[in-house]
């Protein structure tokens, strides 16, 4: 879909999008994967395939093996350190320097979007770049680069809290574990003041962050989901654009902007 075509078909959107004077974009998995970062769906590779990736990410599996959790998130932060920004977080950013105000809210726990050149993005997950530590939750600052043949995978020692000594976890939202309060109550927030919502590569499945665009949607904003099979809109203010972020994002900021 091209930004002609998007022009034709969507001209309540794209007014919509150059009118907006608050813009939330949220994306999900399907963003990161443009860039060739796995995400939780995909099957494990190389010496992990024989885990399963759900099984690793609780504190339980921490707590009774922590070189094994920390040494896969560590090849899961390699991963990113590798990957590059693609089109749909550069038209992110581009968005960003074009509308008054525009809320970046991400499930997303790699620093792709910061990368690209958005700032102050909203985390729901955490973050890979932002360990802390197990015990008495102390940010740690000393991630070093990468470990040897990181694609292989490799159980890691995790470092140890300068303040307690505790083990020092990945700073991500674990499977049990409550979202940041403070960054979903920001992201609700959001999305109750703007006046259009990008739904971007996310499923809309996981809860509570999936009622993002639901509550933009209740408030009178109009609402676009992107997605390669995106959800049928439910309402004359829900769109559906199916494709790729990398091609939807650049065309819809051409037909918004370029014109």
């Amino acid at each position: 879909m091209d930004a002609v075509s998007l022009r034709h078909s969507m001209p309540t959107l794209v007014q919509g999008l150059r009118d907006a004077q608050h813009l939330v974009v949220f994306t999900g998995a399907g963003v990161s994967a443009e860039s060739g970062i796995p995400t939780f769906r995909d099957a494990l590779t190389g010496l992990w395939k024989r885990f399963d990736a759900a099984r690793l990410a609780t504190p339980e599996a921490f707590e009774n093996d922590p070189a094994l959790v920390w040494g896969w998130y560590e090849w899961r932060r390699m991963q990113v350190l590798r990957a590059a920004p693609n089109p749909a977080h550069q038209a992110i950013a581009r968005l960003e320097r074009r509308v008054p105000r525009l809320t970046l809210v991400t499930q997303n726990v790699d620093d792709l979007h910061e990368r690209a050149g958005s700032a102050g993005v909203i985390h729901l997950h955490g973050s890979l770049h932002a360990p802390r530590c197990f015990h008495c939750s102390s940010p740690f600052a000393g991630l070093v680069g990468c470990p040897d043949e990181p694609e292989q995978g490799r159980r890691l020692e995790p470092p140890r809290c300068g303040r307690c000594g505790g083990p020092v976890r990945p700073g991500v939202v674990w499977f049990g574990e409550a979202l940041p309060e403070r960054a979903l109550q920001a992201a609700f927030e959001a999305a109750a003041s703007c006046d259009v919502l990008l739904s971007v590569g996310t499923s809309g499945v996981v809860y509570p962050a999936a009622q993002v665009p639901s509550i933009a949607l209740q408030a009178g904003a109009l609402v676009a989901h992107i997605n390669p099979r995106p959800e049928a809109p439910g309402s004359s203010r829900a769109f559906a654009l199916a494709g790729r972020a990398g091609e939807i994002l650049p065309a819809l900021f051409e037909a918004a902007f370029e014109a």
